[in-house]
């Protein structure tokens, strides 16, 4: 089940996410370079690095495996984000959308999966 990720959606508005992910994190006090701001760009990163591995997979439970750990950032990611609301009172309730908006995206594409694994066993 190969994808071009290029063309996926799901990858187009994870890799929003992380340009403006870096534009937050250019916000940042340097002290944070190696710490929250770091981070919080390697979550990011991640997201559609992930969803573009999972394209290039051979079964579903690769595909999966890549989409549980593209979600998992995004969750990491939203606490950080959180957490610079509360220490450095950035305004980032736009990403905060967008990343549930993905987290949305990335549940609906692993059901399509899921069913069409049903789908597939129950035909054989």
């Amino acid at each position: 089940m190969k994808h071009n990720f290029r063309e996926m959606s799901i990858w187009k508005e994870a890799m929003k996410i992380v340009k403006e992910v870096y534009i937050l994190t250019a916000n940042l006090p340097t002290e944070e370079k190696f710490g929250l701001k770091s981070q919080m760009q390697r979550c990011a990163v991640s997201i559609p690095s992930n969803i573009a591995e999972s394209s290039g997979r051979n079964t579903d439970k690769e595909l999966l495996y890549f989409l549980n750990i593209a979600i998992s950032s995004s969750y990491e990611l939203e606490t950080q984000i959180i957490l610079v609301e509360d220490l450095y009172n950035l305004k980032s309730e736009h990403i905060i959308n967008d990343l549930h908006s993905i987290q949305r995206m990335i549940g609906g594409f692993k059901r399509s999966i899921n069913s069409n694994t049903l789908t597939k066993s129950h035909e054989s």
